[in-house]
């Protein structure tokens, strides 16, 4: 089953972030910050403005960098995604 996000919604695979030490112990997941960066791997068809479609500006692969308390998260067949609108995508990183 894929996932295709509708108009200005972008689906967002977070980047993984590895295990986290400080010197000895393990830093606990619960510890951890969400990453803010991830891959795009679906887009909506845009919005509209003034009654025309506006198309993404963002595409299939663009590194991105988000909100940090935005969008859904979603799991698919065992992989964690996050929905996004566009406006809440801060930057691509290139």
């Amino acid at each position: 089953m894929a996932i295709k996000p509708l108009g200005d919604r972008v689906l967002v695979e977070p980047k993984k972030e590895g295990e986290e030490k400080i010197g000895s112990l393990y830093v606990p997941d619960t510890a951890k910050e969400k990453p803010q960066e991830g891959t795009v791997v679906a887009v909506g068809s845009g919005r509209y403005e003034d009654g025309k479609l506006v198309a993404l500006e963002v595409k299939v692969g663009d590194k991105v960098l988000y909100g940090k308390y935005s969008g859904t998260e979603i799991k698919q067949s065992g992989k964690e995604y996050l929905i996004v609108r566009e406006s809440d995508i801060l930057a691509v990183i290139q």
